[in-house]
């Protein structure tokens, strides 16, 4: 979409508006039709298919914008909150949006959604870099934490079940990984 001419602020507006929508419903349900979105959204069904010709299209850019999102939320989060609390913070919001994620289905497993994925993969480490790395300012984890590695202990935290059970067992294993980052 580079090389596309911009859109003007109508056409902006209902894109926008789609994928707000399309975040809520495919939350509530990864099988959510799209014309069911298009009419949440106040758009005919001819409008979400401009902006996106298919299922995976849309789903694909919900991903993205949301993972941005989340990425850009650092600095607030690091602002908020003592850079570990920031960094179990982060994770917990992480972890719930993969499992997420991992309610839609084969739409981000696809050959094109790799780019994507690999993309938004390299956007994610280097956020927990930026975590880690105030973690590491403050005394709080050991020096030279690899955000990589990091990543992939706490994915156990997005494999537990989406119910009070499995909050109270993302909340232990997140500090197990915890104790083990301390200096």
């Amino acid at each position: 979409m580079t090389d596309a001419a911009p859109q003007r602020s109508d056409a902006l507006k209902n894109r926008e508006a789609i994928l707000e929508v399309a975040h809520d419903a495919f939350a509530e349900s990864p099988g959510v039709s799209l014309n069911s979105i298009a009419k949440r959204a106040g758009v005919g069904a001819g409008t979400l298919y401009r902006h996106f010709p298919t299922r995976e299209a849309l789903i694909l850019e919900v991903y993205r914008l949301d993972v941005d999102r989340l990425v850009g939320s650092v600095p607030e989060v690091l602002a908020a909150h003592a850079p570990l609390d920031a960094l179990r913070r982060w994770f917990t919001t992480l972890a719930a949006y993969v499992r997420l994620k991992h309610g839609l289905g084969d739409a981000l497993n696809t050959a094109a959604a790799q780019e994507v994925v690999s993309t938004t993969a390299v956007a994610v480490t280097a956020a927990v870099g930026r975590l880690l790395d105030a973690c590491e300012q403050a005394g709080a984890v050991r020096p030279g934490l690899d955000p990589t590695d990091v990543i992939m202990l706490l994915s156990c935290l997005w494999r537990t079940p989406d119910n009070p059970e499995g909050a109270a067992q993302a909340d232990r294993l997140m500090e197990l990984a915890i104790d083990g980052f301390r200096p």
